[in-house]
């Protein structure tokens, strides 16, 4: 029985041990302008750079004012840990935000904001209004993987472990 006890323990400590989260998603680490910057003249490209490499075609970035207009000039482009998009001239003085969704090299969606105020109003006009959710983060959903398929794996690991246990042990009485 002391065996039968060891392995059922050896064995949930596997699980247990083994069931980490993921810990390889991107971060954002800098961007230019830098969050809260207070700017006398519109950005030509926004830069967002982050602590891993992260995966190409996938990326948006969206540079939106207070009234929901549009000031990106194109998509985004990566280059290693880095993200940029074109941006047009800016238009009125006042708060602009820089929506991302990036693909992490682990394959997880990491989204955000950072926001920039401009303090002297551009000539620029807005690009025209994108459909409602497109390219704003969170838009589509969490995304990543679920955590169901993991905790119905460490279950099955589990009872996996105890089914051998149990036979060790029957034998063991049987000698």
């Amino acid at each position: 029985m002391k065996r039968v006890l060891a392995v059922a323990l050896l064995t949930l400590a596997a699980v247990l041990g083994l069931a980490t989260p993921a810990l390889a998603h991107n971060t954002l680490i800098g961007s230019d302008p830098a969050e809260g910057a207070k700017l006398s003249a519109g950005p030509p490209r926004v830069t967002l750079t982050f602590d891993q490499p992260v995966q190409k075609d996938f990326d948006t970035i969206t540079v939106t004012a207070a009234d929901g207009t549009h000031w990106e000039a194109g998509s985004a482009e990566v280059q290693g840990n880095a993200v940029s998009a074109p941006v047009r001239p800016l238009g009125p003085a006042g708060e602009y935000a820089i929506g991302y969704r990036i693909l992490s090299a682990d394959g997880h969606p990491v989204s955000g904001v950072v926001r920039f105020v401009l303090t002297t109003p551009g000539t620029g006009t807005p690009a025209s209004v994108a459909p409602p959710g497109a390219g704003q983060p969170g838009a589509a959903g969490g995304g990543g993987m679920p955590v169901w398929p993991w905790i119905v794996g460490a279950v099955l690991v589990l009872a996996a472990g105890v089914v051998v246990a149990l036979r060790v042990g029957r034998s063991e009485d049987r000698r």
